[in-house]
């Protein structure tokens, strides 16, 4: 018998209205959308829940299958094999923490319960188009990026039988539009003078590490690991791996910098915590500068690039892209115009996987000194021209 009577809801919260097509229905995002005849009130529900999550976000709904891997499967299996890199300190926390992210950004698109397999070109289409309105061309490739990464190790560890087909539309930006994007940013260095009135402004121990991140292309995390042992001030060279390549580097170190790390050495607090007693720098709690809180959720601290950010915004330096490692990009900058690329690139760390780099089996002194020397005699030129002016 053909129902004639518009049914009522089965109790009061029920999500579904009865419409006049003897069909449940709900708008969702200004529309209308159907779930099944009257006679299935469960039935419709049923689907309801299923699509819900892909109809408030705006996704056409897919079909569900439940023996197939979803995406929050995909980022747990994914997020639990960079826990383990990072337990055996092959990964940094802060590639984990963007790792995490990543993955966070994968589920509020598509929905922790989409199946994977169902995911098609227009699916990841629409996901690029979502991504560049708050990212930069290049932010927005490494984005994609990142995201491929995930989806490759599905592939790759035998979750998915076969990879995932992205389609061009979810193609990173060209170098084209990167190098226009770089273009318009504004230069993440510091000029000669600027440095100066930030050496000027500085309390001893800040004065101290932005030396280092001129003189030595040290970043934060470089200057919070430092240890002791590395610095040796009677022949003035620091010998230290970088901590994220562990790349060999021997850095002269200017006459200015000794004496600085001399004073700020001497008024280094005790440590919090033992573990780090052979550590250079010190926050005045005793804890490093860059570190990861413990507690039920951990976060990336980075007290010196705050730090930092303070003094910049005092001395009114405070621009895009301006921070505590656009010294680092300013050593790499000036220290490239010595003509000394080699020495350049082993002072600040760099991965050299060139074949003359294979058969190089050292660099003097007198090259990185000559390199370090330049560097210094840019800024103290700028210094001698501020202080000629003044007369």
């Amino acid at each position: 018998m053909q129902e004639t009577t518009k049914p009522k809801k089965p109790y009061p919260d029920f999500p579904l209205f009865p419409h006049a097509t003897k069909r449940w229905a709900k708008k969702i995002r200004g529309k209308l959308h159907y779930f099944g005849p009257w006679r299935d009130p469960q039935g419709a529900l049923q689907k309801y829940i299923e699509q819900r999550d892909d109809l408030q976000a705006g996704r056409t709904p897919r079909l569900r299958d439940p023996d197939g891997l979803s995406i929050r499967e995909l980022c747990n299996r994914f997020l639990t094999w960079k826990k383990g890199l990072l337990d055996s300190d092959d990964i940094s926390y802060r590639t984990f923490s963007d790792c995490m992210r990543t993955c966070t950004i994968i589920v509020d698109h598509f929905g922790k319960d989409r199946i994977v397999e169902d995911l098609v070109q227009e699916d990841f289409q629409e996901f690029r188009v979502e991504l560049a309105k708050t990212r930069n061309p290049v932010s927005l490739a490494d984005a994609i990026g990142r995201i491929r990464s995930v989806f490759k190790f599905g592939y790759d560890s035998g979750l998915m039988d076969k990879p995932v087909r992205y389609g061009s539309g979810f193609a990173k930006p060209s170098r084209r539009k990167m190098r226009e994007a770089r273009n318009q940013a504004e230069a993440r260095m510091f000029e000669a003078d600027e440095i100066n009135l930030l050496l000027d402004e500085a309390d001893d121990v800040l004065k101290a590490m932005i030396l280092l991140g001129i003189n030595c292309g040290f970043g934060q995390s470089d200057l919070s690991s430092l240890p002791k042992a590395a610095i040796d001030l009677e022949s003035g060279f620091i010998d230290y791996p970088r901590p994220k390549t562990a790349i060999p580097r021997r850095c002269p170190l200017w006459p200015k910098t000794i004496e600085a790390l001399k004073v700020a050495m001497e008024k280094r607090p005790e440590p919090k915590n033992p573990a780090d007693a052979n550590l250079c720098f010190l926050t005045r709690k005793g804890e490093p500068w860059v570190k990861i809180s413990q507690g039920e959720k951990k976060a990336w601290t980075d007290s010196l690039g705050l730090r930092f950010g303070r003094l910049l915004r005092k001395i009114h330096l405070k621009r895009p892209g301006l921070n505590f490692y656009a010294l680092r990009h300013t050593f790499e900058t000036i220290a490239g115009e010595s003509i000394d690329q080699v020495a350049v690139n082993s002072i600040m760390g760099h991965v050299d996987n060139s074949m003359s780099a294979a058969y190089r089996e050292r660099i003097s002194d007198e090259r990185l000194i000559a390199v370090s020397n330049h560097v210094r005699d840019w800024l103290s030129e700028a210094e001698a021209k501020k202080s000629k002016a003044k007369k």
